[in-house]
């Protein structure tokens, strides 16, 4: 079965976020009136899996192994679609 993945990897709450931060100021430079800007990164991954719940394994080992650093920064959520049609399942960390 091939699955499609959506996932969003961001800093934990209370991590310093430069990338963020050079944004806002940028964007007040520009006259825009920003409270705070936080930066991250989504992936979206087409997978093939024999199931559900070998896609969600997968894309959760690709989380943990290459795409974040839950360990000391990153917070990390996915999505997964069947895309041979169906519901949509999701798993968050």
């Amino acid at each position: 079965m091939r699955f499609k993945a959506r996932v969003e990897v961001k800093l934990k709450p209370g991590l310093s976020d430069a990338e963020g931060m050079a944004t806002q100021e940028s964007l007040r430079d520009l006259g825009f009136s920003v409270e705070e800007v936080r930066v991250g990164k989504v992936y979206y991954i087409t997978l093939q899996a024999g199931s559900l719940e070998e896609a969600r394994s997968s894309v959760d080992s690709m989380c943990r192994r290459l795409l974040a650093n839950p360990e000391v920064k990153d917070d990390y959520e996915f999505t997964l679609e069947p895309l041979e049609g169906g519901r949509r399942h999701g798993a968050l960390r």
